[in-house]
């Protein structure tokens, strides 16, 4: 496993959309290995395939107690409202309130190419929602309501 690079929200490859996972391989192994490991060590829940520099529709996911891998993951159903203030690893300097849905039912495959559906709720749809928006070059900040810099946020918190 290695820790890879984060490309950020000033790059082009960020904004491009990922292409689908057709082999389902040891490359595709090493690939989420070090994209579980990128994220950990940047303190993140959840991290996508372009956020390290690989256009491939590939997603890791660790929050609420959970990991999870998503390749070729398709949102099936969503309901319910809320928002939140969302950060992410490609974007340095902003954090942004967000709405997205409340529940989120995907398909999805993992690792080795077998086909599953899940649902899940409240901040777990939010991470997955955010990192399935990467896949299509699209990040939290297009759609925030509000945007607040991280000095900001870090002078709300001590108040």
């Amino acid at each position: 496993m290695a820790i890879r690079s984060i490309v950020y929200s000033d790059e082009s490859l960020i904004r491009k959309k990922s292409r689908p996972v057709v082999d389902f391989d040891e490359k595709l192994w090493e690939l989420l290995d070090d994209m579980k490991e990128t994220m950990n060590k940047n303190d993140g829940c959840g991290i996508a395939a372009p956020q390290v520099g690989v256009l491939k529709r590939a997603v890791v996911i660790e929050a609420c107690g959970m990991f999870i891998e998503l390749i070729n993951p398709v949102i099936l159903k969503q309901s319910g409202k809320q928002e939140s203030i969302e950060g992410c690893l490609s974007v340095k300097d902003y954090n942004g309130l967000v709405e997205r849905p409340l529940n989120v039912t995907i398909k999805a495959q993992n690792r080795y190419g077998d086909t599953f559906t899940m649902s899940v709720e409240n901040f777990t749809s939010i991470v997955f929602c955010h990192e399935i928006d990467h896949l299509d070059g699209v990040l939290f900040i297009d759609k925030a309501k509000e945007l607040y810099s991280k000095k900001d946020m870090e002078k709300m918190s001590k108040e």
